[in-house]
């Protein structure tokens, strides 16, 4: 009687190859995370911080000019990175990843309205 061993909890080897992990129960030769998947995370993140750097650089840049031009310029700069967003995979994600992408360009550009308020 052949005693096999549980893959479960311990590696199983053949000759020199390792046909399977406890972590993951896959052959050593396939590596399932080896390609780039884009996930709706790193879409989010790419939008956030490409909203805060360029709305923040915006409102520095025109902290002299009139808040209505701060207000238009960040309004179409947090439009064009939602484009960008939305063409980048966005678009085809959930619609939680969807909901909270709008609600956070919405709340940074409100944030940076509010303060180019003043000077109106």
């Amino acid at each position: 009687m052949t005693d096999y061993k549980d893959p479960r909890k311990e590696d199983i080897v053949y000759g020199d190859r390792r046909i399977s992990r406890p972590d993951v129960q896959l052959p050593d030769w396939d590596i399932p995370d080896g390609a780039y998947r884009p996930v709706p995370i790193v879409w989010f993140t790419g939008a956030l911080f490409a909203q805060i750097f360029l709305t923040g650089l915006l409102f520095v840049v025109l902290s002299g000019a009139s808040g209505w031009l701060s207000i238009f310029l960040t309004a179409l700069s947090s439009g064009a990175i939602g484009a960008w967003t939305w063409h980048r995979g966005m678009g085809h994600a959930g619609l939680g990843w969807r909901l909270a992408t709008v609600i956070m360009l919405a709340f940074w550009f409100g944030l940076f309205a509010l303060a180019a308020i003043p000077r109106l």
